[in-house]
């Protein structure tokens, strides 16, 4: 059935304003470098935050790429992200639940600040290893706001030591503005509504 000349002059309309983005985007792209490891926070109030880096630690799973994971509170939490990837993936992603839980649970701030530098020591010697593309730093920024782990430090270790082809993900609440500078990919989630307040606890498969 033929076109009628209404319909015609909308699909070349559309034809050359999609040519005209594409030729952009391709002048764009070819300015870009090839690789770069990449420093990359996720932060603020909503939900989402580990679950965006698990994300991308299972995008590297998929392309075959060494990775790794430090959990700086969860701990001994039976959580679904470690049964996955300790059970099914232990072959290309190493995982290290270095916490003890909310510093509320442990209420001891001397064990909650050795259990961080324990957790910051193994994030330093996995990021140092060139073999390991990505390492995911879950909720570490809990540790920093808590001052259980020097930000300074840890800022001017990935400035200065992170391998040029390492990705390092770092993620929880109130990151501190130093990191967030220092950060090539910076994502907040912003809270619009949480089923906790409505009295509904955590659920399997959402929270963990």
């Amino acid at each position: 059935m033929a076109e009628t000349g209404q319909a015609a002059d909308e699909n070349a309309r559309h034809a050359a304003k999609m040519a005209r983005k594409k030729a952009a985007r391709d002048r764009m792209m070819a300015g870009k470098t090839a690789d770069r490891g990449l420093v990359i926070v996720h932060t603020g109030a909503g939900k989402g935050k580990s679950s965006a880096g698990f994300g991308m630690i299972l995008r590297c799973i998929a392309h075959a790429m060494p990775c790794a994971v430090v959990q700086f509170v969860k701990g001994a939490w039976d959580t679904g992200e470690r049964r996955l990837l300790t059970d099914r993936f232990g072959d290309l992603c190493q995982f290290h639940a270095m916490g003890e839980g909310f510093s509320w649970e442990t209420q001891d701030r001397a064990r909650d600040a050795a259990a961080a530098e324990r957790g910051w020591q193994k994030a330093r010697d996995l990021i140092r290893d060139p073999a390991i593309r990505m390492v995911l730093l879950d909720e570490i920024n809990i540790a920093l706001r808590h001052g259980l782990l020097d930000a300074a430090e840890v800022v001017a270790f990935l400035c200065d030591e992170k391998p040029p082809l390492t990705h390092v993900v770092l993620t929880g609440r109130n990151a501190p503005e130093a990191l967030i500078e220092a950060a090539d990919l910076v994502t907040e989630m912003t809270l619009v509504k949480h089923p906790f307040r409505s009295g509904i606890k955590g659920q399997p498969g959402v929270e963990f």
